[in-house]
């Protein structure tokens, strides 16, 4: 609970409006940090921007974009596959963190799936959904991307350009 003097300094601190410098700006844009799957840096300290810049060249060389909607459409993909990869990095971490916390031996069911061994032996805690969730959001950009780009070359190449497909999906128990 707040006391009515918080509030009042909270009142007071928020009239100040933060930082007004461009160095005092640069210090608190990545408080909120923690993962890197939400924010809008797309490369962080601790990574490296060669690698970054040569999956931006094998994309270009990849899609060969023409004009600023395509440029930006791969800068797009650029972006999420960056990201994909982060999340990756992350579910990494966070799973072994897990094991580690737990002291649970690692172990691959028979078919080969460690999805299901990890949420049965650790649980569907909100960490884990998070960042399945983030992963998905992730995902459904770039492929977003990929699939605008992929009709703009079309059209743009005078090919016929299939209407977007969009498929309702019932999965109610009446349906």
């Amino acid at each position: 609970m707040v006391t009515e003097k918080q509030l009042v300094a909270n009142r007071e601190n928020a009239k100040k409006g933060g930082p007004k410098t461009e160095a005092g700006k640069d210090i608190v844009r990545l408080n909120a940090l923690q993962h890197g799957l939400l924010c809008k840096e797309v490369l962080l300290r601790g990574e490296k921007k060669a690698a970054l810049n040569e999956l931006r060249a094998q994309l270009i060389t990849k899609f060969q974009p023409q004009g600023a909607l395509e440029e930006v459409l791969v800068e797009r993909i650029v972006s999420s596959l960056w990201r994909l990869k982060r999340a990756i990095r992350v579910e990494t971490q966070f799973i072994q963190a897990q094991i580690n916390y737990c002291g649970l031996d690692f172990v691959v069911d028979e078919a080969g799936s460690w999805n299901k061994v990890v949420t049965e032996q650790l649980g569907e805690g909100n960490g884990w959904l998070n960042l399945t969730r983030y992963e998905t959001t992730i995902e459904r950009q770039m492929y977003k991307a990929m699939h605008e780009l992929e009709r703009l070359q079309m059209a743009r190449l005078g090919a016929i350009v299939p209407a977007p497909l969009a498929v309702d999906v019932d999965v109610s128990k009446d349906g």
